[in-house]
């Protein structure tokens, strides 16, 4: 075996290994130098991407990977390890995987300038690491009990982010009332997991999947799964903890926080389509529970919508109107993946058309997925630039920044393109997979998120207007371009946007097709786990 395949074989373990390693390592190396250790911990994440490259050219080429702890052979001092914890990795963990490693990447090099003044940044880097290591792990795992887990540390590093800007109330109320909603969500997780494993004697994904029965406890256990982790992703009416959180926290912070809530969505789409698959994705006109979940899930989408449109239009606060968008662009997601289980449900041999649309929906929901945390992302950054720049949030207090703000007034309007579904931008191909997927289902479904996005473009010209446009506040004459090193990380992502944008079927062919095909097909997942097991 040469090291490639080394490499490959062991690539699992090591991209959550690797930062968490970093972690641990950073506090030393901030004893060196700041530069050093900001280059240290840019590098290493680079180094975690290379592994998640390898190992996602190998999944996407030959098909799932496992990666088992523990649970084999007697150690030579014929000690047994009775705990057997394996990763389950297929094309849909190697899309989220992706994304949360990009969103890191961008966060560290971001962070370098904005976060530069600040006390105590060896502590910031090390939580940020640990962050980016639960997430991963969340995402690797194929173990419930391993999730949660992942989930718990993803829960109090994130809270402890939150709460940076110590000196500011608002940063902690954001952050005591983050921690009290994900605590709730995660006691419902834990009981859940506690029913599953005294009814199978399992915490594996696919060993549950295989033995599920849908009895009344599992019924239970679905709703409490489902409850706590879309708790974990902010969809309404459970999300008044994100447009807090959101908005207090450093820009560099919402930036990895984003992909910390879609974690919380992929464990959601777990459980719906790889625990209880095999119970909820049938066709056939019948009023049976993936049928319910579908019509809930799209219910509770355009909820989200409407709360994240309409809250946005009353802010003033340039950070937080940002924040109850990211709410909308959630809702967009599940009106998605609930539009497809009703799509399922509602095809039958005389009206195939339905199952179709809702496939298309299901990959517009997971394209948005990728669209979302690059086009909020890039929103949030350069917030943070403007308040970098003026120490001030309030459109009141805004005016005419693009005269000496040029760049990150371009990358403001290639945010605002994309996350109002405009061409060239990549929220245009996501949504219109999402529109056109949902008129087939729903025409008053459809309609209502193209009104919504056009209002959300009405919002951002109007914010557009306001902060960049409008008359030069004269306390900001002499507000200054933002350093070279945040310029560089918006830039990144704008550049994403517009390739994703201009090119969007190579990012739907070779990777949200896969990982749609690989949520749909439930069967060949758990034959290829448990088979192998």
């Amino acid at each position: 075996m040469n090291w490639f395949e080394l490499i490959t074989l062991h690539s699992p373990p090591l991209i959550v290994a690797v930062p968490l390693l970093t972690a641990f390592l950073t506090p030393l190396v901030s004893k060196i130098n700041e530069i050093v250790r900001n280059l240290f911990v840019l590098i290493m994440l680079c180094i975690t991407g290379l592994l998640v490259l390898i190992l996602g050219y190998d999944v996407l080429t030959n098909g799932i990977r496992t990666y088992v702890f523990g649970g084999g052979a007697p150690l030579p001092s014929g000690m047994n390890i009775p705990v057997r914890i394996m990763f389950e990795i297929d094309s849909m963990t190697i899309f989220m995987v992706i994304i949360t490693i990009i969103l890191a990447i961008i966060c560290i090099l971001y962070s370098w300038s904005f976060m530069k003044d600040q006390d105590g940044l060896d502590k910031y880097y090390t939580i940020i690491l640990l962050l980016v290591t639960s997430i991963f792990g969340m995402e690797l795992t194929g173990d419930l009990f391993n999730f949660f887990v992942f989930l718990e540390i993803s829960c109090i590093t994130s809270c402890a982010l939150i709460a940076f800007y110590v000196h500011k109330k608002e940063s902690l109320d954001a952050a005591f009332k983050y921690i009290v909603i994900s605590s709730i969500g995660a006691l419902f997780i834990l009981f859940a997991i506690g029913l599953l494993y005294a009814q199978y004697n399992a915490l594996n994904m696919a060993t549950i999947a295989n033995a599920i029965q849908f009895t009344f406890f599992d019924k239970i256990v679905l709703v409490l799964l489902v409850t706590g982790l879309a708790m974990k992703s902010g969809l309404a009416p459970m999300h008044m903890w994100l447009p807090d959180a959101y908005s207090s926290s450093p820009a560099s912070v919402t930036f990895i926080l984003v992909g910390a809530t879609l974690a919380g969505l992929y464990g959601g789409l777990r459980v719906i389509f790889t625990i209880y698959g095999n119970q909820l994705l049938n066709t056939g006109f019948t009023f049976y529970p993936g049928l319910l979940i579908g019509i809930i899930i799209t219910t509770l989408g355009v909820l989200s919508i409407f709360i994240g449109v309409f809250m946005a239009l009353k802010r003033s606060d340039f950070k937080k109107m940002i924040a109850y968008t990211a709410v909308a662009e959630i809702g967009y997601m599940f009106l998605a993946i609930g539009s497809y289980l009703i799509g399922l449900a509602l095809s039958v041999p005389d009206n195939p058309q339905m199952l179709v649309a809702g496939t298309y929906a299901l990959k517009g929901g997971l394209f948005h997925i990728l669209n979302d945390a690059l086009d909020i992302g890039l929103l949030f950054l350069v917030a943070g630039a403007v308040y970098y720049a003026t120490k001030q949030t309030s459109l009141n207090s805004l005016g005419g920044l693009a005269r000496n703000m040029k760049y990150t007034t371009i990358f403001f309007l290639i945010g605002l393109l994309a996350v109002s579904g405009m061409p060239p931008m990549n929220g245009f191909a996501s949504k219109l997979l999402i529109y056109q997927s949902t008129y087939q289902i729903s025409p008053i479904l459809s309609i209502i998120a193209i009104i919504c996005s056009i209002m959300l473009l009405a919002v951002f010209v109007k914010v557009f207007q306001s902060i960049f446009l409008g008359p030069e506040i004269p306390s900001l004459k002499n507000v200054k371009e933002v350093p070279k090193s945040m310029l560089a990380a918006m830039a990144l992502v704008a550049c994403i946007i517009i390739f994703i944008g201009l090119f969007p079927n190579i990012i739907i062919d070779n990777l949200v097709t896969p990982a749609a095909e690989a949520l749909q097909n439930t069967t060949s997942y758990i034959s290829t786990i448990v088979g192998g097991a």
